[in-house]
């Protein structure tokens, strides 16, 4: 679907003629990703990444750039409203988070484009995985 610089090409669009089959893989993951999103707290860099990178043959960096694209909007809402509903969300603590990551986005977002794609996939896989390993052992 596309190259690995993260590219979907007109010609190769056109050749397959696969449009129509990009956008409804696009729709189907974001609703699977929602879901999941809503249902464990996780969306962005745990679960569409790797999407990203292995289902639209996205290299690391357009990967994670897609998915900040995503994040921009107020995706997580309407998942967000249940749970403040339900009286399981720190609204404060949120926005101060909320406000850390608009500025800590800004100089990740810049040192990540320094650094070479292959390296980047690594440190990705890293951080996924020490904090999988520390959840599952933690009591």
């Amino acid at each position: 679907m596309a190259n690995r610089s993260g590219t979907i090409t007109r010609e190769f669009l056109r050749e397959r003629g696969e449009t129509n089959v990009i956008i409804l893989w696009a729709v189907v993951t974001g609703v699977a990703v929602g879901i999941l999103s809503g249902l464990v707290g996780i969306a962005g860099g745990a679960i569409l990444v790797p999407i990203l990178f292995y289902g639209f043959k996205m290299n690391q960096h357009t990967a994670q750039g897609t998915t900040l694209a995503v994040l921009l909007p107020p995706t997580g809402l309407l998942a967000f409203l249940k749970y403040y509903k339900a009286g399981n969300a720190d609204l404060k603590i949120g926005l101060l988070v909320a406000l850390g990551l608009f500025v800590g986005g800004y100089f990740g977002g810049m040192w990540a484009l320094k650094v070479p794609d292959l390296l980047l996939r690594r440190i990705f896989a890293v951080v996924l995985a020490v904090t999988a390993i520390r959840m599952f052992f933690q009591k």
